[in-house]
């Protein structure tokens, strides 16, 4: 017998959608200090009993919003299609997948990611992103052959990475995801 999630219900994911939408709203106006329940509530157009349906307070919204955008990120990686060329072509395809998911997302991304407003989505993205690049070495000969700690190979590959997005969306994203992936990986051949 196979178990699967339970259907949200349309009218909870519309609700936390204004929710979001109003937060990062109001972010965009305002430090984060100043934003209380009620702002983000008439915000939303909600009663502010219905935010307290949906999360204990800001910093309840602000865990689950950034577990909801490591999931939708983890969700656009795996669509990543499965046979690759290569390695560095399927690292390629991987970036791409996660720099258009950055890219459809945008207005969201420029907020948390790119404003110094909520380190919480920084720390998570980075934390996920270290996973990533750990996997990733596990089955990289040159860098234990070139003598490189495997920690210190993770640490300068998800900061490059992380810090390569942020200042792409802070600099309202001059270059397509596809160009970016593919200057991002000559960068890191060149350094390999």
């Amino acid at each position: 017998m196979s178990y699967s999630k339970p259907r949200t219900d349309p009218r909870v994911i519309r609700t936390r959608q204004l929710l979001k939408d109003a937060f990062v709203d109001l972010l965009q106006e305002t430090e984060i200090e100043k934003i209380s329940v009620n702002r983000i509530a008439e915000r939303a157009t909600i009663n502010r009993v219905t935010f307290y349906l949906h999360y204990r307070d800001i910093p309840d919204m602000l865990e689950k919003m950034s577990e909801e955008m490591i999931e939708d990120i983890q969700l656009a990686l795996s669509r990543t299609p499965v046979k690759p060329s290569s390695v560095e072509g399927n690292d390629s395809l991987v970036l791409v997948s996660l720099l258009e998911h950055i890219a459809e997302h945008a207005k969201f991304y420029k907020v948390v990611l790119a404003s110094r407003r909520t380190p919480v989505f920084t720390e998570r993205l980075l934390n996920m992103l270290s996973e990533t690049v750990a996997l990733r070495l596990e089955n990289d000969s040159l860098i234990s052959k070139a003598g490189i700690q495997k920690d210190i190979a993770k640490w300068y590959g998800s900061s490059a990475l992380i810090g390569t997005i942020v200042s792409w969306l802070r600099n309202d994203m001059p270059y397509t995801p596809h160009y970016l992936a593919e200057q991002f990986a000559l960068l890191r051949n060149q350094n390999a």
